[in-house]
């Protein structure tokens, strides 16, 4: 392993303007993986990152060592806490990071299948959660349409918690283009005069379109809608939060379906 005891390391220098700056890594096609978590999920796929990032306190631990076995060593360097502290954009970190490829995948030519699009929703926290939820519902693809937040950010990787090698996540993928790739009916939640969630049948396959958190679903969406469901909200409140209203969703047709093979 190489020891890397200075900030004015070049290789330390370009991490630091990775960590610094969400624009630095889309534009380079980069992210910066924080965690034993995701560093195992992404090892788990088969890959090897171009670089391992641990500090000397991280390697104290068991989990620690055992990932960094898993990885090339030629590809591991050590920092010291204070170094890696202003990598980190995790409160009280672990001390690892792995440097990554984004994935790089074809657009699918049709997708007959459930899948979620996610139209313009623009916080990372938001974005992430509903990934986690998407791969924990069984669904393979997720597109964003421009104005998402990117979906490689170190924030919406934390939210979703592996979901990302779950996955199949596609990028700027303009709403026109979208509509020739997705085969099955588009549904949308609306709070105004839509069917109630559990009175629509949603045991087939769905589009389902998440839109922006202010300005909800795009008209393109609306004028595309085969369905417009509305989540029954007994308390009063005027919406949920959209990664919120996701979760209901999906996991709504997970028991319709569940239901349907009794």
């Amino acid at each position: 392993m190489k020891a890397i005891t200075s900030r004015d390391n070049p290789l330390y220098k370009r991490l630091k303007a990775l960590a610094g700056s969400t624009h630095q890594q889309r534009r380079s096609g980069h992210a910066l993986l924080e965690g034993f978590h995701l560093a195992s999920a992404w090892l788990d796929g088969g890959g090897q990152p171009e670089c391992c990032v641990v500090t000397d306190g991280a390697l104290a631990h068991d989990e620690a060592r055992a990932i960094v076995a898993r990885i090339d060593e030629r590809r591991v360097v050590t920092l010291p806490d204070a170094l890696f502290g202003q990598l980190s954009n995790v409160v009280h970190g672990v001390g690892m990071l792995l440097l990554v490829d984004t994935p790089a995948v074809a657009l699918p030519q049709r997708v007959a299948d459930t899948c979620v699009i996610l139209d313009g929703v623009q916080d990372a926290g938001n974005v992430g959660s509903i990934l986690r939820s998407a791969a924990a519902a069984g669904i393979q693809f997720v597109f964003c349409t421009p104005g998402t937040a990117y979906v490689w950010s170190s924030k919406v990787l934390r939210a979703a918690m592996g979901a990302h090698f779950l996955l199949q996540v596609f990028e700027n993928v303009e709403p026109d283009t979208l509509l020739g790739v997705v085969g099955a009916p588009v549904v949308i939640t609306d709070s105004h005069g839509a069917q109630p969630i559990d009175e629509c049948d949603l045991t087939g396959a769905a589009a389902w379109v998440f839109g922006n958190e202010g300005a909800g679903v795009s008209p393109v969406w609306r004028g595309a809608a085969a369905h417009r469901v509305t989540i029954p909200q007994p308390g009063g409140m005027e919406s949920l939060n959209v990664a919120a209203a996701a979760a209901v969703c999906l996991f709504e047709q997970c028991r319709q379906r569940r239901r349907a093979k009794r």
